[in-house]
């Protein structure tokens, strides 16, 4: 699976001009299931950004955790980052997990977020999201696992 993290303040995210998912200060998720992962790829990726010691302590050095921190988490499905741009100028996605297997991993590794008890909402997978965020730093940091 890859993921991309993106430290925020808030984030949120609709559908059709209704907010169906949002976050405070923590982590904006994107996440993309690829072909061959399986949920023991979701667990161990969610386990790794539970633990990622990337929020500020008392000395501004990143040494704390989304845990840490009480922060809570806005998991977003996102195909794209499967990207393929080595050639040509239109990206290709067919190292993406197909529809049914990314819809599963996806909600599987958003239930893994909230099982390590950060709060944890999503967005609509499949669906054209429109996601604001306030990026805190910025730290975006991509991760596979």
């Amino acid at each position: 699976m890859r993921a991309l993290l993106q430290r925020v303040s808030e984030a949120s995210v609709a559908v059709d001009g209704e907010v169906i998912g949002q976050c405070g200060r923590g982590l904006l998720i994107l996440v993309c299931a690829m072909q061959g992962d399986a949920e023991a790829d979701a667990e161990r990726l969610a386990a790794k950004i539970a633990k990622l010691r990337i929020f500020p302590d008392e000395a501004g050095k990143m040494n704390r955790c989304l845990t840490d921190i009480g922060g809570s988490a806005l998991v977003i499905s996102q195909f794209t980052l499967a990207a393929d741009t080595s050639r040509g100028n239109r990206p290709g996605f067919s190292t993406a997990a197909d529809p049914e297997t990314g819809k599963r991993l996806y909600d599987y590794f958003a239930g893994k977020i909230a099982g390590l008890g950060i709060a944890t909402e999503k967005g609509r997978f499949g669906a054209d999201m429109k996601v604001s965020l306030v990026n805190d730093g910025p730290v975006t940091i991509w991760m596979e696992g």
